[in-house]
């Protein structure tokens, strides 16, 4: 009964925890309406902007090397959780506030910093409870303990279901509510979060017990020899980079959709529902189909598609599917809203790999610091696509070179499989006893 208790709070918090965050697309979606329709920015200055928010994510290491050093009251998960709820409720609150009247460029992005800083330490400590409790596997005297693959699906679709429902609130919301409103709505559900997360003790959980007097010294020497370990390092570089060589066009492809083709905002939301339905999807065929399928196979055949649809929007920016009698609707809800979602599809299974890789102790500050490759990856890729988007030619009133420029992406999308040989070949087994990956040499 113990052991059922603390499996069913670990399950609810991370639930909880995953399924806000992934419904975080419902002030998001009103944040890009309210710049470019409200402070009438342009399409490099929304992505600028965008990519320039994400730079809190960077830091995930440092809160990874806090939280698992420095314990508040005997706890050093759910504190952290809280004070992630706590410092996005103010900073959303704070934007719904000041935004009535009218507010600069530099102040929101300043409120939006704080809100992702806040994003970043409550996933920090979201993704090491999910590491941690993924290693209290199935036994004789842990009956309801969960493998890690199991939970890490569990809260993939927490969050997918978090950003369906964003989503379509979000597309629907948009028209009929001012973006203020949506601002305060979700800083309440961050309020919400912040004191069931004070409420819940960390000792009802299902966790192992860890010194108390670990420093960030040693925790810090700890991580430095997790990256030093080839298999670690070399995934991490690998996945990072397959991000980063990939230009992002976000901030483009948004104009291009609501100025130049006038798409209505409802059937954006719903094309990111319908991304986030996929998403949703891949985690249940993950679980159920794919989990001994090699990671180095499983990543390599997304990064194939994810060009693949990017061939796919350049045809579309052309005009050849219109010609072909495809309504640009129908290829925004269904195509758009799944290519979006394939950058995230390979998450999934890179973050159970890196679990497996990970060693004990470190689980905090190792799953931080690959989130927080993956932002720099991110930004840069924002980055590049503004680069990009001025080197062709593509604006916010002439997007002619568009084509040109998906047809770019696509193919530097292509050229990290030339090194997909630096992932490791593991075989990830649904049911582990020793909770060990079986390697095997190619």
């Amino acid at each position: 009964m113990v052991v059922r208790t603390r499996t069913t709070a670990t399950w609810w918090v991370l639930g909880l925890g995953f399924w806000v965050q992934g419904f975080r697309c419902f002030p998001w979606l009103a944040v890009n309406f309210f710049l470019k329709d409200g402070l009438q920015v342009d399409s490099s200055t929304l992505q600028l902007l965008q990519n320039s928010a994400n730079l809190p994510m960077v830091g995930k290491p440092l809160y990874g090397l806090v939280s698992d050093a420095v314990y508040i009251s005997g706890q050093h998960r759910l504190p952290y959780l809280a004070l992630g709820a706590f410092l996005q409720a103010v900073s959303w609150l704070a934007i719904a506030i000041l935004s009535e009247p009218g507010i600069s460029i530099s102040t929101m992005t300043l409120y939006l910093l704080f809100s992702n800083l806040g994003a970043s330490i409550a996933e920090v400590a979201n993704d090491a409870i999910v590491a941690e409790a993924g290693k209290q596997h199935t036994s004789a005297k842990n009956p309801q303990a969960s493998s890690s693959g199991e939970l890490q699906s569990f809260v993939w679709m927490a969050s997918a279901v978090g950003g369906i429902l964003g989503f379509l609130l979000g597309g629907i919301a948009i028209d009929r509510y001012s973006p203020q409103n949506m601002f305060l709505f979700y800083g309440f559900l961050l309020g919400i979060q912040f004191f069931i997360s004070i409420l819940v003790k960390e000792s009802s959980m299902n966790l192992p017990k860890k010194r108390l007097d670990v420093g960030i010294r040693e925790k810090l020497s700890e991580l430095s020899i997790a990256l030093r370990k080839r298999e670690i390092a070399y995934s991490i570089t690998w996945f990072a980079a397959s991000y980063a060589i990939i230009p992002s066009l976000t901030g483009t492809m948004f104009f291009y959709q609501t100025q130049y083709l006038n798409i209505d905002s409802s059937v954006l939301g719903i094309s990111k529902v319908f991304g986030q339905a996929a998403m949703l999807m891949w985690s249940v065929i993950y679980n159920r189909h794919l989990k001994s399928v090699t990671p180095r196979k499983l990543i390599s055949a997304i990064q194939v598609t994810m060009a693949l649809f990017m061939i796919s929007d350049a045809l579309f920016a052309q005009g050849f599917y219109r010609n072909m009698g495809l309504s640009d609707t129908f290829y925004v809800v269904i195509f758009s809203g799944l290519s979006e979602v394939l950058l995230f599809i390979k998450i999934l299974p890179f973050s159970i790999l890196v679990a497996k890789l990970c060693p004990p102790g470190c689980e905090g500050s190792l799953m931080a610091f690959v989130m927080s490759a993956i932002a720099v990856a991110f930004i840069i890729s924002g980055y590049l696509g503004i680069a990009l988007a001025s080197y062709v030619g593509v604006t916010g009133n002439d997007f002619s070179r568009l084509p040109l420029a998906l047809l770019i992406q696509a193919f530097l999308t292509l050229l990290p499989l030339y090194w997909s040989p630096c992932i490791p070949i593991l075989e990830l087994e649904p049911d582990h006893v020793d909770g060990k990956p079986i390697s095997k040499k190619e």
